[in-house]
Protein backbone atom coordinates (compact mmCIF):
# COMPACT_ATOMS: atom_id res chain seq x y z
CA UNK A 1 0.00 0.00 0.00
CA UNK A 2 1.60 3.77 -0.88
CA UNK A 3 2.62 5.61 1.64
CA UNK A 4 1.57 8.85 0.55
CA UNK A 5 -1.76 9.98 1.15
CA UNK A 6 -2.34 12.40 -1.46
CA UNK A 7 -2.41 8.58 -3.54
CA UNK A 8 -4.25 6.37 -0.94
CA UNK A 9 -7.05 9.35 -0.95
CA UNK A 10 -6.74 9.22 -4.97
CA UNK A 11 -6.98 5.49 -5.13
CA UNK A 12 -9.19 4.88 -2.29
CA UNK A 13 -12.90 4.23 -3.99
CA UNK A 14 -14.53 4.30 -0.32
CA UNK A 15 -13.37 7.78 0.42
CA UNK A 16 -15.66 9.30 -2.36
CA UNK A 17 -18.46 8.93 -0.70
CA UNK A 18 -17.16 10.94 2.03
CA UNK A 19 -14.98 14.07 -0.07
CA UNK A 20 -18.11 13.97 -2.69
CA UNK A 21 -20.88 13.43 0.10
CA UNK A 22 -24.65 13.42 -2.26
CA UNK A 23 -28.06 12.18 -0.67
CA UNK A 24 -28.93 8.38 -0.28
CA UNK A 25 -32.96 7.32 0.92
CA UNK A 26 -33.89 5.54 3.42
CA UNK A 27 -37.35 4.07 5.06
CA UNK A 28 -38.09 5.90 8.23
CA UNK A 29 -39.02 2.54 10.74
CA UNK A 30 -41.48 4.83 12.38
CA UNK A 31 -43.67 6.07 9.56
CA UNK A 32 -42.18 4.61 6.49
CA UNK A 33 -41.26 8.07 4.80
CA UNK A 34 -38.45 8.16 2.74
CA UNK A 35 -35.55 10.16 4.66
CA UNK A 36 -32.83 11.89 2.41
CA UNK A 37 -29.42 11.08 4.34
CA UNK A 38 -26.14 12.45 2.91
CA UNK A 39 -23.15 9.87 2.53
CA UNK A 40 -21.01 11.61 5.05
CA UNK A 41 -23.73 11.79 7.66
CA UNK A 42 -25.03 9.36 10.26
CA UNK A 43 -28.00 10.37 10.93
CA UNK A 44 -31.27 13.03 9.48
CA UNK A 45 -34.89 13.61 11.12
CA UNK A 46 -37.84 12.36 9.39
CA UNK A 47 -39.49 15.27 8.17
CA UNK A 48 -43.09 13.40 8.41
CA UNK A 49 -42.98 12.66 11.68
CA UNK A 50 -39.81 13.83 13.45
CA UNK A 51 -38.38 10.40 14.13
CA UNK A 52 -34.53 10.18 14.17
CA UNK A 53 -33.33 7.91 11.31
CA UNK A 54 -29.68 6.35 11.83
CA UNK A 55 -28.02 4.70 8.98
CA UNK A 56 -25.42 1.64 10.07
CA UNK A 57 -21.50 2.67 8.88
CA UNK A 58 -20.03 -0.81 10.16
CA UNK A 59 -18.77 -1.83 6.66
CA UNK A 60 -17.10 1.62 6.03
CA UNK A 61 -13.19 1.69 5.49
CA UNK A 62 -13.00 4.13 7.94
CA UNK A 63 -13.57 1.23 10.97
CA UNK A 64 -10.32 -0.97 9.55
CA UNK A 65 -8.58 1.34 7.42
CA UNK A 66 -5.32 2.65 9.34
CA UNK A 67 -5.65 5.72 7.02
CA UNK A 68 -8.83 6.66 7.77
CA UNK A 69 -8.08 9.45 10.51
CA UNK A 70 -5.42 11.15 7.49
CA UNK A 71 -8.03 10.41 4.40
CA UNK A 72 -11.04 12.30 6.48
CA UNK A 73 -9.76 14.04 9.00
CA UNK A 74 -10.29 13.56 13.07
CA UNK A 75 -13.09 15.98 13.56
CA UNK A 76 -15.06 13.71 10.30
CA UNK A 77 -13.91 10.43 11.44
CA UNK A 78 -15.45 11.03 14.89
CA UNK A 79 -18.63 12.19 14.19
CA UNK A 80 -18.93 9.36 11.11
CA UNK A 81 -17.80 6.60 13.92
CA UNK A 82 -19.65 8.55 16.51
CA UNK A 83 -17.81 8.94 19.19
Amino acid sequence: MPEDINAIKASCPGSEEIKRPKPEYVLCPSCKAEVEIWTDETEAECEECGAIVRKTRENLCINWCEYAEKCVGSEKLKTLRGD
